[in-house]
């Protein structure tokens, strides 16, 4: 049951309550989460923070996207998109 969508580069992702971002976008098929700043491909890995390799822009921050809570009508968009 989905608890609320946000959306990732303008498309809609649903979310379950409690649910990370990093973990929404790999429930949708969503594995790429763009390049950092030395063009490496970032994507989901750890899940607790420590390799920093999902990274994601929310509200103009880079944050883990492992980390942030999924929350109703937040943007969330790609590093290079928001920062590049």
């Amino acid at each position: 049951m989905s608890a609320g969508s946000f959306l990732w580069k303008g498309v809609a992702v649903p979310f379950r309550e409690g649910e990370s971002v990093a973990a929404a976008l790999m429930r949708a098929g969503i594995r790429n989460l763009g390049r950092d700043g030395a063009g490496a491909g970032l994507r989901y890995f750890c899940g607790i923070g420590a390799c920093q390799n999902c990274v994601v822009s929310v509200g103009g921050s880079v944050v883990e996207a492992c980390l942030t809570p999924a929350c109703e009508g937040m943007a969330v968009e790609a590093v290079e998109m928001a920062h590049g």
